[in-house]
């Protein structure tokens, strides 16, 4: 009978692996609804974030969408993770196909298995899934019975190299489009579509239709003689399937002040914390950065909204550190009310505040003494990104050196010991030289902080991510540094950092080596012939390839080489993991995702990409008059942001007398 628990199988199998509490369930906050909640029409969906339990338990998408859904008296929702290979291999030799770990139910049987990618690498986890729950890899071979495979996240602005995996893409925020999915589905089950012979197609045909779901098996793809993309268009003959898939934009945070019941882990996670976004979107206009682009237009939660989440938050989780979450959190209009209004409020208590996101220039002592007077000073966290200010001109970060040594000085003043510096190898542009300033700007934070404070204790810590170009950014036309370039360059570093006596043993340096990148690159700008790859590295093994102790360059390396090697004899083509990578594309050519609207204007990410290399920086639009990035006029959009004139209520401290109501409670 559908939707029975499968835990008397998976039972047995739990304490021959590791961390076995992960795949239990019965957190605080999760939910179990009866599988005919709705009767006939009750729509089923199993809910992956394909990565471990304790990075994807903590993830507010997945976690948001979980409670929207449920909500709803015709839906139910239930979560499953990637499991990790011990238990995947006991579960293959003993039959136990994926389950949820809320009412460990089989994947198979819910009507959507929608999965949230926030990252490429984790695309083999999604074949593993696929694969361990019975549901056939490509779209085109299942059947009637099997759900529709649909996913989202950011990494869903290029859905083209999982394509042929995938039965729906859903691009932008998911809150009001799960409902909008939702009741399509249950409307096809009124009408006794399901099981029918054309079902599986009418339902993704609906679909297709609202414009704002793109169904990849109503698209066909064209090459050049060459190998280059030539067009992806809706197949002829079905009805309604649009040119270009657009994104949905949730514009009022405050209507959907999720999740109201944050789910807190049974086992450890990587987030011991209850976090709370106060606005999505972003309008610095880094060039680098995908999410800043593909989230526009800013949208701020008002004060006292937030102030609800955490509080309700609070009382429903127990934890003790809030985290106001957003691309850049500080930038929020009224972050300083914000701050100052929940200080007030839980003086006295064991709740901390944290800003995990500030920019050095929107961050301020006064912001941080408010978010450490419950006495928590932990270090702090900014990014210049680019080790030279003709670099950070590149890539419109907009931040000099002096106004990071100004913060920092002030913040080595006000008794912080420990900076984080975050930089990224490998962009367009980049010299040795400007590698190498890194470590200048990371000495003269050691030589700061020891004059302001006096003291010999002061620490900075330089951390290095390779360099990606993302679709939907300015840079999505930049080559790719090679891997042992940028291997070349981190020793370069790392050796002039060691060098120093004076510093170098104040300076902590962490980096993560090329390969890695290269692979996200390939999956970041590939098409749909780049999911051959994908499944010929998951057949070879590949698994959890955003661990270092999993991830095999080697394997990608080869299996990448036998696919492009076969379709280039096929073809008569002459493509490689470099043509994907390495290669700078110009302004004419077709990219694979040019048939997602983000709402950016693609000609004026193409003025950005050449103002980048004339180091000409764009200003915020926010404060700024509009630069036409193509947003808010063809979304028919707008900005949202405050100040609402509104104050954090109510202003009653609680301090112990909080803590004495959670008692008798």
């Amino acid at each position: 009978m559908s939707g029975q628990s499968r835990f008397a199988d998976l039972e047995p199998l739990l304490p021959r692996v590791s961390k076995p509490l992960q795949y239990v369930g019965g957190e605080l906050n999760s939910q179990v609804k009866d599988w005919n909640c709705g009767g006939s029409e009750t729509v089923r969906w199993a809910l992956m974030y394909p990565d471990a339990y304790e990075v994807g338990l903590p993830n507010q998408g997945v976690m948001i969408l979980y409670e929207v859904l449920n909500e709803q008296p015709h839906a139910l929702a239930e979560r499953t993770y990637a499991v990790w290979p011990d238990l995947e291999q006991l579960m293959r030799s003993n039959g136990v196909p994926l389950l949820t770990v809320d009412g460990h139910r089989a994947v198979k049987e819910f009507d959507v298995f929608g999965l949230s990618f926030p990252t490429e690498l984790n695309y083999t986890n999604m074949l593993s899934a696929l694969d361990l729950a019975g549901i056939p890899l490509r779209a085109a071979e299942r059947g009637e019975d099997d759900p529709i495979v649909l996913i989202g996240g950011h990494a869903s602005f290029n859905p083209e190299p999982i394509a042929d995996f995938v039965d729906a893409v859903v691009v932008g925020d998911g809150e009001e489009a799960v409902l909008a999915i939702s009741e399509i589905i249950r409307e096809w089950k009124a009408e006794g579509l399901q099981g029918s012979d054309c079902g599986r197609h009418e339902v993704l045909r609906r679909l297709a239709c609202t414009g704002a779901v793109y169904v990849p098996a109503f698209y066909d793809v064209a090459y050049t003689e060459a190998g280059m993309l030539e067009a992806v268009t809706p197949k002829p003959g079905i009805e309604g399937v649009p040119w270009q898939v657009s994104k949905h934009t949730v514009m009022d945070l405050d209507a959907w002040p999720y999740p109201k019941q944050p789910l807190v882990p049974l086992a450890e996670s990587v987030h011991e914390r209850m976090s709370v976004e106060i606005f999505r979107g972003c309008t610095r206009g880094c060039r680098f950065c995908q999410a800043g682009m593909i989230t526009r237009p800013v949208r701020e939660r008002s004060i006292t909204g937030i102030g609800e989440m955490v509080e309700r938050g609070l009382q429903a989780t127990g934890y003790e550190e809030v985290g106001l979450l957003s691309l850049s959190s500080a930038d929020h209009s009224e972050i300083a009310d914000i701050t100052k209004g929940l200080a007030d409020r839980y003086e006295g208590t064991q709740t901390g505040l944290s800003l995990p996101s500030t920019r050095v220039d929107a961050f301020n002592i006064d912001l941080a003494n408010e978010l450490s007077r419950n006495g928590r000073k932990s270090g702090l966290t900014f990014a210049p990104e680019g080790g030279s200010e003709r670099l950070r001109k590149v890539i419109n970060k907009q931040v000099s050196e002096q106004d990071l040594v100004d913060t920092v000085a002030a913040a080595f003043g006000a008794g912080w010991r420990n900076v984080k510096l975050y930089f990224m190898c490998g962009l367009p542009t980049e010299t040795d030289e400007d590698v190498l300033g890194i470590a200048d700007l990371a000495k003269r934070v050691i030589a700061t902080g020891r004059e302001v404070s006096g003291r010999k204790d002061i620490r900075c810590t330089v951390s290095i991510g390779g360099f990606v170009p993302k679709p939907h950014t300015p840079f999505q036309w930049a080559g790719q540094l090679s891997a042992a370039d940028t291997d070349r360059r981190l020793t370069l570093l790392r050796d002039e950092i060691r060098s120093d006596r004076r510093y170098g043993s104040s300076i902590g340096f962490r980096y993560h080596d090329g390969e890695p990148g290269i692979v996200e690159g390939l999956l970041s700008r590939g098409d749909r012939r780049v999911g051959d790859v994908i499944e010929a590295v998951w057949r070879d093994g590949g698994r959890f390839d955003g661990w270092s102790e999993h991830f095999s360059y080697e394997r990608w390396m080869r299996c990448a080489q036998e696919v492009f090697t076969a379709m280039n004899t096929e073809h008569g083509w002459d493509i490689d993991v470099d043509w994907y990578t390495t290669r700078e594309r110009d302004e004419l050519e077709t990219l694979p995702w040019d048939h997602i609207d983000s709402g950016l204007d693609k000609a004026w990410l193409w003025e950005d990409w050449q103002a980048s290399l004339d180091e000409d920086e764009q200003p915020d639009c926010r404060w700024d008059p509009c630069f036409d990035c193509g947003v808010c006029p063809q979304m028919d959009l707008d900005i949202e942001i405050g100040p609402t004139g509104k104050k954090l209520l109510p202003l009653t401290v609680l301090g112990s007398g909080r803590e004495a109501m959670l008692e008798k409670s």
